[in-house]
């Protein structure tokens, strides 16, 4: 459990050295931060023992991002232009996927929902500013169809890979169609989320396909 906090702490100060420093911009070190936040969570069930522990470690980072928020600190996270609640929910994903595989004694329900989270969220932001192709228009927020195919895209080939390393199903149109539908289901999700509920929405999206399938 020090070792993980030592290890985010470092990322959050990677963070700030890459927006004060290298001057890079608040919505790309926020992404790197979330990125490598989301990565480092795989160790969870590999380095905790129990779900108390992960609301230790969560519960803590949580409460550091609301001072953040507060007193206006590490703004490599928070000095966007826009109102997002989404590093305060990242915590909170972190902590349901993590009970949920502890509920099923199966690393695939942790893996499926973090790493669409992960990796396909802050892809999909990134192609979408790269190329704006398709805009449209969720409350004030705008997303691109560019964006929300790199999200589907991504997120299919990351659960086809899980279902087949974890053997959830040896039926191969069995996997597609489950890997498919749950990457339908988040890149919905996703394009309707706003002000950063999408860190939450996401994986408890790819949780209920998986659980209802």
């Amino acid at each position: 459990t020090i070792l993980l906090s030592a290890s985010f702490l470092v990322l959050f100060a990677l963070g700030e050295l890459f927006f004060h420093s290298l001057k890079l911009k608040a919505e790309l070190s926020r992404k790197f931060v979330h990125l490598s936040s989301g990565l480092l969570t795989l160790t969870f069930p590999l380095l905790l023992e129990n779900h108390w522990q992960a609301l230790l470690l969560c519960g803590s980072f949580a409460a550091l991002l609301l001072l953040s928020k507060k007193y206006n600190f590490l703004k490599s996270i928070n000095a966007v232009d826009r109102t997002t609640h989404g590093s305060l929910l990242f915590p909170l994903s972190v902590y349901l996927c993590f009970h949920a595989f502890q509920y099923n004694n199966n690393l695939f329900y942790f893996y499926a929902p973090m790493l669409v989270l992960a990796i396909s969220d802050p892809l999909a932001a990134l192609v979408g500013k790269k190329w704006p192709v398709g805009k449209y228009k969720i409350i004030n927020e705008t997303k691109t169809l560019a964006g929300s195919s790199a999200f589907f895209i991504s997120s299919l080939i990351i659960l086809i890979i899980l279902f087949y390393v974890f053997k959830i199903n040896e039926n191969t149109s069995s996997l597609l169609i489950f890997s498919i539908s749950a990457a339908i289901a988040a890149t919905i999700t996703e394009a309707a989320s706003t002000k950063g509920f999408d860190n939450l929405f996401i994986p408890l999206t790819v949780l209920a396909v998986i659980l209802f399938l």
